[in-house]
């Protein structure tokens, strides 16, 4: 029950879902109100049938508004989602059948409704937390002692620096930050965490408090390399991903495929603490292209004791 309550409180403050809840509101009065007029702005007759059509998909859309802005719950969203494409269905049945009097108005209908569609499925996955546990893992070597790596993780407000999907990393006490990062189409999700085990120069290791858009926990270690060639960083994430398999679907669909991330990610940490800055070749694009880029310049050819080092 406790569980349910906070997602419920969650969704309540979710712009996305408010603004889906407001948008059914605003459909569905003049569906109810004037079937007929709202058939004829979509460029179709006011026939009993399509009257008929109009009216049960308002008063559907009031019950939408109703769920999404009284009571939120995930189910309201599918709700929605299912609603689509029956909605889609009928436009279509309508374009396939239509007189040619307002064919613009229906067809410029159908691609609003399609446009719709994709907002709402993108809110039913994101927002329904039914997906398990995620872990992700990571390591890369790098040539600084551990305390000197160590350090520069430990100072969280840098790793936006590095870390694609962070917008903002806030310190608000000595074991506690905020954090606020980027999701597909363009959405935010926040968390307050808390260092909750922390050894200088070995380990750091986190979890979100309740509360958080997505829950998540991790932890890093910075382990010597063999023959004293540095440190090896090895990063584990947990988190739940929303929507689960499906909502890893669509993160992929939108260029945020989290193993990779972590890859690029550490790859970026690598090249901060080796060289100070994050480093790209001539053909890559400049600027940030997740979160405009991270300030970079072009490849250099490496220094002798740099090529000596590589080809060891």
């Amino acid at each position: 029950m406790k569980t349910d309550t906070r997602s419920t409180a969650r969704l309540q403050r979710d712009p996305l879902v408010r603004g889906l809840g407001w948008a059914s509101a605003l459909l569905g009065v003049p569906q109810v109100v004037a079937p007929a007029g709202f058939a004829r702005a979509l460029g179709v007759d006011g026939a009993l049938r399509h009257r008929s059509a109009t009216t049960a998909v308002g008063v559907r859309e009031l019950a939408a508004a109703t769920g999404l802005l009284g009571r939120p719950h995930p189910a309201w969203l599918w709700g929605r989602v299912g609603g689509d494409l029956m909605d889609l269905t009928m436009l279509a049945r309508a374009l396939k059948n239509h007189n040619g009097r307002g064919l613009g108005r229906t067809a410029a209908a159908t691609a609003a409704v399609t446009a719709i569609t994709t907002t709402d499925v993108y809110a039913a996955v994101t927002r329904t937390r039914r997906s398990t546990p995620m872990e992700l893992t990571a390591a890369t070597t790098v040539t600084r002692s551990p305390d000197e790596v160590y350090a520069l993780w430990r100072d969280l407000e840098r790793l936006p620096d590095f870390m694609a999907h962070l917008e903002e990393v806030r310190v608000t006490g000595p074991r506690t930050s905020h954090w606020r990062a980027g999701a597909p189409l363009g959405r935010a999700v926040e968390w307050d965490a808390e260092i909750t085990q922390e050894v200088p120069g070995r380990l750091v290791a986190w979890r979100s408090v309740d509360g958080a858009d997505i829950d998540n926990s991790g932890e890093v270690r910075f382990v010597p390399a063999p023959g004293g060639r540095g440190t090896e960083v090895r990063v584990t994430l947990r988190y739940d991903l929303p929507g689960g398999a499906l909502g890893k679907a669509v993160a992929r669909a939108f260029g945020e495929e989290p193993h990779q991330q972590l890859d690029d990610d550490l790859r970026r940490f690598k090249q901060i603490a080796e060289t100070g800055e994050v480093v790209r070749s001539e053909g890559a694009p400049g600027g940030k292209r997740a979160r405009g880029e991270f300030p970079q310049h072009p490849a250099r050819p490496l220094t002798a004791d740099e090529l000596k080092e590589a080809l060891a």
